[in-house]
């Protein structure tokens, strides 16, 4: 890991405002802030490198605030800890935005940190401190985030500092903002001032359901004849991955995962289905199958059910395991549908799980493995990669071959992407999507899920769409120049093509030529460099690769690289194509 090392230091206690306040932020225990620079925080800055000396927190520069959190939000999904991120004024913050939303959708913890011109008017410079002001900055997107503050006093920053970082890690996790005053950094301390005792002002501990609603619990799922385990929104120690088996198999229970979510359950395990990107024939029998379910913080629960009972009452029983309830507000509709519930136990689901585990008696946990169903798809022969072109399958067999030769996190895949050549057997494997649902966040999730990985001996690999590799290139600059290494393999169609599906249901219901669904979709003519943009910010280009016999020694070779330090981009051109079986969901208006 590469960082500025200042020069010509004098080591000397805090004399100025932004000095105390960066003191905070060590004491906070931030390894990392990234930030796009801004005169408003111009006295943070400095602190950070000329009194910290660029060390705990360390700034890792970035082209593009979206992709300064976008990076802080890829660490957290690998760490389950907040990174911390700066930003310039009201224009910075609108720049993040989307970053933000998606960070708040994947309950993500990130300690956002803003910054506004002097709430003095009598000391705001002409003309730019005032359009960079803002009495509440904060309401820019106060709807999705757990918690801001605007602090009027060093005292009230540090407290409003310990809050938002209590608030950030406690379940349902968020990103929080705190802004600070310019005049507030850039004034002198007429006297040293104390730093709080972190230690006494930690999160409290996960929440645990009431004992009554575990006991109520365990006799529903005790007397399951085919319970079923909807696994979600759950952590990344092995300790929570092992007590999920654990209870699976002292049940019997089948078991789905969602590609929405990070890895949560062993896709290897004969307990595990196929993973759920839309709900398809196959895993809509196991559901309707079901009569006790099981929801660990399922994403949009009510939604999956809905797809199997249609309008009639759902046939299961339902035990769902979330704090999200507590994060909810009527602005934004990322709670999804109201999901009916027998049992509700308001928790976090790696709290929960050993407690449910614990609850359920040993004859019985005897008894139900050896009534283990058999539902993870069989694995195939690994037959040479032909054909004239390279679809979706062949792009996700290939990287599948790569990440079965050593550890790696994939860190996200394209819309297009397969999912019954998915695999995942640590909670590492793989981090899921970003939460928003928006285009252009990969790169920087990439980035910043490398930078928590850079000792782990993994490699993280990223496939990403050509349209959200051309929003956020700029973040694989930042991962060069700070020698984070990773392995991104771009998808690349040459169209926004989950729009093109869109276009040709739309054609389809009005009885209209679908061949036009391409204008207004394709990114061709002149076809963007992939590979030269990388190479531009001092990556590793490489591509286009258009052969599927070229493909995985391409790939192979990329991974190499890699995992020696370099960052890679991988130009792969794909067939413009769907999953027939979500294609066919779309045009009939299912999706």
């Amino acid at each position: 890991m590469r960082v500025e090392q200042p020069v010509n230091l004098k080591p000397a206690a805090a004399g100025w405002g932004s000095d105390y306040l960066a003191e905070v932020m060590r004491a906070l225990g931030l390894d990392y802030v990234a930030l796009v620079p801004g005169a408003s925080f111009r006295g943070l800055h400095d602190s950070l490198v000329n009194y910290l000396g660029n060390t705990d927190p360390a700034m890792l520069l970035a082209l593009h605030e979206e992709s300064a959190v976008a990076i802080a939000h890829g660490y957290a999904k690998v760490t389950g800890r907040p990174m911390g991120v700066i930003l310039h004024s009201n224009v910075g913050l609108m720049h993040a935005t989307m970053a933000i939303f998606n960070a708040f959708c994947d309950r993500a913890p990130m300690l956002i940190y803003g910054a506004t011109g002097p709430m003095d008017a009598h000391a705001r410079r002409p003309w730019i401190d005032w359009i960079h002001t803002c009495s509440d900055q904060a309401a820019l997107i106060r709807h999705f985030i757990k918690w801001d503050n605007q602090p009027a006093s060093l005292a009230a920053a540090a407290e409003a500092m310990l809050r938002a970082s209590q608030i950030a890690r406690t379940a349902p996790r968020g990103p929080t903002y705190v802004v600070f005053d310019s005049g507030l950094q850039e004034a002198k301390l007429p006297a040293p001032l104390a730093l709080p005792d972190v230690a006494r002002f930690q999160p409290s501990q996960a929440v645990h359901p009431s004992p009554e609603a575990v006991k109520e619990a365990c006799t529903l799922l005790a007397r399951a004849r085919r319970p079923l385990i909807l696994a979600g929104r759950v952590g990344r120690s092995m300790a929570a991955w092992n007590a999920r088996i654990a209870l699976a198999e002292a049940l019997g229970a089948r078991v789905l995962t969602d590609l929405k979510a990070a890895a949560a359950f062993p896709t290897d395990h004969p307990l595990h289905g196929v993973p759920i990107k839309y709900v398809n024939d196959a895993n809509r029998h196991w559901i309707a199958d079901a009569d006790v379910i099981l929801s660990l913080d399922w994403i949009d629960l009510a939604g999956t059910l809905r797809q199997v009972w249609k309008n009639a009452p759902v046939g299961a029983r339902v035990v769902q395991v979330s704090c999200d309830p507590l994060v909810h507000n009527g602005w934004s509709m990322d709670h999804q549908g109201l999901a009916p519930a027998d049992v509700n136990l308001l928790a976090d689901p790696d709290a929960a799980t050993p407690l449910l585990l614990a609850g359920l008696s040993k004859g019985r946990r005897r008894a139900r493995v050896q009534a283990v169903p058999t539902g993870a798809p069989a694995k195939r022969a690994r037959a040479p990669l032909k054909g004239e072109r390279i679809g979706v399958r062949t792009l996700a067999e290939a990287v599948m071959r790569i990440t079965a030769r050593q550890p790696t996190t994939l860190v996200r895949v394209n819309v297009g992407w397969p999912v019954d050549m998915t695999r995942y057997n640590h909670p590492l494997d793989f981090l899921g999507n970003d939460g928003g649902g928006g285009v252009g966040s990969g790169p920087g999730l990439t980035v910043g899920a490398a930078l928590a990985l850079r000792d782990s001996g993994r490699l993280t690999l990223a496939v990403l769409g050509d349209g959200d590799y051309l929003m956020g290139v700029t973040a694989f600059w930042s991962a060069v120049r700070y020698g984070i290494a990773l392995l991104a393999v771009v998808a690349n169609n040459n169209s926004f093509f989950n729009d093109e599906m869109h276009q040709e249901r739309m054609a389809v219901q009005r009885g209209r030529p679908k061949e036009n669904r391409w204008i207004g979709q394709r990114i061709a003519g002149p076809d963007p460099d992939i590979a030269g943009f990388a190479r531009a910010q001092g990556a590793v280009g490489i591509g286009p690769v258009t052969k599927p016999a070229e493909l995985e020694k391409t790939l192979r070779d990329a991974a190499g690289k890699a995992m020696g330090g370099h960052v890679v981009v991988v130009d792969v051109r794909v067939a413009a194509e769907y999953d027939e079986a979500l294609a066919k969901l779309m045009v009939r208006g299912e999706k």
